[in-house]
């Protein structure tokens, strides 16, 4: 009896957490796998950057140059209207808006349009605007109340649109991210417009990461976007007078904050006082185009440089600390693992790059002190090997690619590049007399 005593409380201990953990649901624990950090919380101590959170990425790869804090959740601001901006790309390109057609504003965004404590252009009650000017003012000028009338355009209400974004940004990858304006205001700053059953405190909130996927997503899918958001000055016609929109980008060549070696030509910026100042900037330097985000820098007053003097700091820490590599399709790597093959004259093929492609290289790091690993394409296989025959350079599967010396680190997670896979030599099928030889041997 003393002995069963003794096993009681350990006993009970036991039943009680396999309770809990039995009580947490499959979806629960997707969650929190789904949100453990893949980017370390600062990649280089060296750069000091004054800011809550910011990261840099190769706009065309994904590849995470600098990451600060990155995919931590925080307030954006007006960088929302990126994802507005998209929606109504999106909507023209499938022919649901079109760019000359007229937009009368609801009542909420026509009452958001003249706070004059905003960035706005005034519109009228019972005017009607483009659908062109509207976007060209939500992007230059940061209107809060065009953005509004573009969402009622895409959505036809403002839940209908919050919705939509929602679920656009989902598709993109983005999990995390808080979204109930069109705007950056918060939801009780759209008066009527405002998301159900959310407070009125409730504002859009997005990692570095978040935003970095949804700028290189926007660049992609709509590069026109550029064309708008290089714009530093513009009238806007709001029906009776015209109002002048100043770009609030001031890292635009000629302005403020503009630099001869960053020829810097979008995004767009955000300021609240939760948000701090924030910016989504992208530059093309030597025909290499980066995504830098900023989120949280100072804003001591609205002349405050601060958040373009951050963005700076780490365009050229990326352009002067890292070569932009090509590697050729072809390419091969050592140490690299050769891919099975069924029934063919050789058991095995070695693979090459099937695809020319890029990587950031860290100063010091060459292409020799790349290496790879050979994935094959299951859809290619016949039990345990890639099906002979195979040409010489067919794409049999993929090569990750990592440096000995430099850890890589993309937007979708991976922590390699990841590229086609080639064979580098013709495999023929082996004659009958061959695979059953090897059938008898592997007998013994």
């Amino acid at each position: 009896m003393t002995f069963f005593k003794q096993l009681k409380k350990p006993f009970l201990a036991l039943v009680t957490v396999l309770t809990v953990v039995s009580s947490l649901s499959v979806a629960s624990f997707f969650a929190l796998k789904a949100s453990a950090a893949t980017l370390p919380d600062q990649t280089d101590s060296s750069l000091n950057i004054d800011a809550k959170a910011a990261i840099a990425v190769d706009a065309k790869t994904g590849q995470v140059l600098y990451a600060k804090n990155a995919e931590q959740t925080l307030p954006v601001a007006s960088m929302s209207k990126l994802l507005t901006a998209y929606m109504v790309l999106q909507a023209i390109d499938q022919g649901k808006l079109k760019w000359d057609q007229k937009v009368t504003p609801s009542d909420a965004a026509q009452e958001v349009s003249q706070d004059t404590t905003l960035s706005n252009v005034p519109l009228k009650k019972g005017e009607s605007y483009t659908v062109k000017s509207l976007y060209q003012a939500t992007l230059i000028y940061s209107a809060n109340g065009a953005a509004m009338a573009l969402a009622d355009a895409v959505g036809g209400t403002q839940k209908n649109f919050i919705d939509l974004a929602r679920k656009e940004a989902k598709k993109m990858g983005i999990t995390d991210a808080e979204i109930y304006t069109a705007n950056g205001l918060t939801n009780g700053e759209v008066k009527d417009g405002k998301y159900p059953g959310a407070s009125d405190t409730a504002e859009n909130k997005f990692s570095a990461k978040d935003m970095a996927i949804l700028s290189q997503r926007l660049l992609k899918d709509y590069p026109e976007v550029l064309e708008t958001t290089k714009i530093k000055r513009m009238n806007f016609n709001n029906g009776t007078d015209q109002t002048v929109m100043e770009n609030w980008n001031w890292m635009l060549p000629g302005l403020a904050k503009a630099y001869s070696e960053l020829p810097v030509d979008g995004l767009k910026t955000g300021t609240s006082d939760s948000a701090g100042a924030c910016f989504a900037a992208t530059v093309n330097k030597g025909g290499h185009r980066l995504i830098t985000i900023v989120l949280g820098a100072k804003h001591d007053s609205q002349e405050d440089l601060s958040r373009f003097e951050e963005t700076q700091k780490i365009m050229s820490y990326c352009y002067n600390n890292y070569t932009y590599t090509t590697l050729t399709k072809g390419m091969t790597f050592k140490k690299t693992n050769t891919l099975p093959v069924y029934h063919g004259k050789e058991l095995t093929t070695k693979v090459s790059l099937g695809q020319t492609t890029d990587v950031w290289l860290k100063s010091g790091v060459t292409k020799e002190q790349l290496q790879a690993k050979a994935v094959g394409d299951k859809k290619l296989y016949k039990k345990d090997g890639l099906q002979a025959p195979l040409k010489k350079g067919q794409i049999v599967g993929t090569l990750e690619v990592t440096a000995k010396d430099q850890k890589l680190y993309y937007l979708d997670g991976t922590t390699h590049l990841s590229a086609k896979a080639q064979t580098t030599s013709e495999v023929k099928k082996a004659n009958i007399f061959v695979i059953g030889w090897r059938a008898v041997t592997s007998l013994f």
